[in-house]
């Protein structure tokens, strides 16, 4: 090697490197894309294909009051939800882990939300207990005495009252493809797993609710117990 041809030399190495570093950080890129992507999507979870056999043993019950519903076709864990309850504390998705429950995003700004709140109190008078509840949360992002009025107008007594006065519950639903407008309704089993989820009202105090309900209630019960 002369002297003469050794900067130039020098010089392809150099871009060299620089190219390589330039594709290492692509491959990073795409993969943290992918990654995130993967872990929104939340495919396949293995603890949740139980949830997945609840909706087929359900889903001859979807129909009349409740055909809306779509029931789970792969399995996927539910994100763990943040929001508070009446008395200001913090609650999550996971403190229902061991019940099935209704999970249902609602605001007095939505009319078929208001409409469809007399529903979920009945049925929660009529199913709730130690393995299945009603968890309404309310998503109004102003007066915070708004909902709690309404309620109260209305004579809602059987639902506990929790709420997100930031509305993510409903943004994290919709990242993760199970919240497409107001109210959202998904059903949950002990897993905190996807059997179901409606993308406007139902009435869930109905005959065709209450059976669905009852049924998904007993075979979330007897998959978890196995």
């Amino acid at each position: 090697m002369t002297e003469e041809n050794a900067p130039s030399l020098r010089k392809i190495d150099r871009l060299r490197l620089v190219s390589a570093a330039a594709a290492m950080g692509i491959l990073v890129v795409l993969a943290g894309v992918y990654g995130i992507a993967h872990m929104r999507g939340n495919p396949g979870d293995p603890a949740c294909r139980a949830a997945v056999s609840t909706g087929k043993k359900i889903a001859p019950l979807v129909h009349g009051e409740v055909a809306a519903l779509s029931v789970a076709q792969t399995p996927f864990r539910v994100p763990d939800l943040a929001f508070k309850d009446a008395t200001g504390h913090d609650r999550t998705l996971a403190d229902w882990r061991g019940r099935t429950i209704l999970l249902n995003l609602w605001a007095t700004w939505c009319i078929p939300c208001r409409r469809e709140m007399p529903a979920l109190d009945e049925l929660q008078a009529l199913r709730g207990g130690n393995e299945f509840e009603v968890v309404a949360v309310n998503i109004d992002t102003r007066d915070p005495q708004k909902p709690l009025a309404f309620l109260k107008e209305n004579g809602v007594t059987h639902l506990a009252y929790y709420s997100d006065a930031s509305a993510r519950v409903f943004e994290d639903l919709k990242e993760a493809g199970k919240a497409f407008g107001m109210p959202t309704t998904v059903i949950l089993d002990p897993n905190g797993c996807e059997i179901g989820t409606i993308a406007g009202p139902a009435e869930w105090a109905s005959d065709d609710g209450v059976k669905l309900v009852s049924a998904a209630i007993s075979n979330a019960t007897g998959n978890a117990a196995r």
